[in-house]
């Protein structure tokens, strides 16, 4: 085994490769650490919370990546045989595209997080904000998926047995691709509604939408499937192409703001004029009612019953749900307490028998 003679001492070759790696490693983490404490001061004295997003992001694949760099740089003073040259190389041909895949797909999270913190969706008037955070999520996605799947290329290609497979395979890829496409025909069918999804916009994160019967806020959008939340606490998921192909409700497409409307079934007798005053009184009072409009109309009638529909607006879905149950239940009260002959009755006209004749 070759060995070193250090001040009379018979050093091995694989310890001094040892220490020459070691050193490399504690000097690059030293370098990292030293590093991001300064770009840590510098970003803690901005305004903005978008650069802390990229620092912390970038903490933790920029070290592996510091230690690469300083492994590469001592290469040459390395004393190695054949096999682990051989060895070196292949794992830094695994490695390194690994790290640097991490780190951009760190930079891609990064982005994703910044627009959070600049678009907030808890705001009433939220429409640009959610359009902003559903395109970024989306496309963030996709960029992942294309970063990962470059990554795994270029680790694969460092491997000169698959490489050489690869370009023996070209020769049947028409054929392959032909099967992989027919089997795989669902999920590149919703991986293109996802992509397509991101820029036509028919639904975003915390829309509140009808889906299959079921009413729920938007909670997730994924590249293949979307996830609603329902208003029972349960979750609804949906294919990403059912938005493209099929017909569903968006109830804040363009604003959140909403009508809300209360039906009641009515005696045809009813004081049609205290009532709507009754309810003009009660949205007024009402806190969830925004201002923008009210009203109580006769909208259908029966022999039996009439239709009285009145209309509220409020800021947003849920809101708007609970003032319609709000106005119900205080006009129910009302007709209950003070208009009981509002109350649908069925009428008979009953004749009296006249007596028969008699013999």
């Amino acid at each position: 085994m070759p060995s070193f003679d250090i001040a009379a001492w018979d050093v091995p070759t694989p310890v001094i490769n040892l220490a020459i790696t070691a050193l490399a490693v504690l000097l690059a983490l030293i370098v990292h650490k030293i590093g991001f404490q300064l770009q840590r001061r510098f970003v803690a004295r901005t305004a903005s919370t978008s650069d802390d997003v990229f620092v912390e992001e970038a903490f933790r694949p920029a070290r592996w990546l510091a230690v690469a760099i300083g492994l590469a740089l001592v290469r040459r003073f390395l004393d190695l045989s054949d096999t682990s040259d051989a060895l070196w190389n292949q794992l830094a041909g695994l490695i390194v595209p690994g790290i640097l895949g991490w780190l951009a797909i760190a930079m891609v999270r990064a982005v994703g997080r910044t627009v959070e913190l600049s678009a907030d969706i808890s705001v009433a008037d939220n429409l640009r904000a959610r359009r902003r955070r559903t395109r970024s999520a989306i496309l963030g996605r996709i960029v992942i998926f294309l970063i990962g799947f470059i990554t795994i290329c270029l680790m694969l290609l460092s491997i000169p047995s698959i490489r050489n497979v690869g370009v023996t395979l070209m020769a049947s890829a028409g054929i392959a691709g032909l099967a992989v496409g027919a089997a795989a025909q669902p999920a590149l069918k919703n991986l293109i509604a996802g992509i397509q999804m991101a820029f036509t916009e028919p639904i975003r994160i915390d829309d509140v939408v009808i889906v299959d019967g079921e009413w729920g806020r938007v909670e997730e959008i994924r590249l293949t499937y979307v996830v609603i939340a329902i208003w029972d606490e349960r979750r609804l998921v949906v294919p990403v192409s059912k938005f493209l192909e099929e017909s569903f409700q968006n109830w804040t497409r363009n604003t959140s703001k909403l009508l809300g409307s209360v039906f009641l079934w009515l005696d045809p007798a009813t004081d049609i004029p205290r009532l709507r005053a009754k309810a003009e009184e009660v949205i007024a009072a009402n806190p969830r009612w925004d201002g923008r409009a009210q009203g109580l109309q006769v909208t259908d009638s029966k022999p039996d019953a009439i239709e009285v529909r009145i209309l509220a607006t409020a800021k947003d879905a849920g809101t708007t749900f609970d003032l319609r149950c709000d106005i119900r239940e205080a006009l129910l009260a009302f007709i209950r307490d003070e208009m009981p002959e509002a109350l649908p009755r069925t009428r008979a006209l009953v004749e009296p028998i006249s007596p028969r004749p008699e013999r």
